[in-house]
């Protein structure tokens, strides 16, 4: 430090990074798949895991619909919604979200219990 009491000021080129946790993209990227969802009672939350490598993360989310319902059309809006939301928040490029739909919940399954239909 100077001795005069001046500041030492870094140039912003010169500064370190930040670096986000992967458990943090991971969660952004599950909570953004909850958003491009229905809200459906007693569904699980998606799961998503993430691979990070530099400035660059690939998705994979785990999700769980109703049926019937246009498959297609909600995990396309799964991995838009996904990407674009990593995108803004962490500022990475993601050139791949993969949805597996594990678990598909009929009309009857999702009532206040799981009582059995006859």
């Amino acid at each position: 430090m100077a001795s005069d009491g001046a500041e030492l000021r870094v140039v912003p080129a010169e500064r370190g990074s930040t670096r986000i946790a992967d458990r943090v993209v991971a969660k952004i990227a599950s909570q953004a798949a909850r958003e491009a969802l229905p809200a459906v009672p007693r569904m699980p939350r998606p799961n998503a895991v993430v691979a990070v490598r530099d400035r660059t993360v690939r998705v994979r989310v785990a999700v769980e619909l109703p049926y019937p319902s246009d498959i297609g059309a909600r995990c396309g809006a799964v991995r838009n919604r996904v990407g674009q939301r990593v995108t803004e928040l962490v500022a990475m490029e993601v050139p791949e979200v993969a949805v597996t739909v594990e678990r598909l919940h009929p009309p009857h399954a999702r009532g206040a219990g799981r009582e059995r239909v006859r």
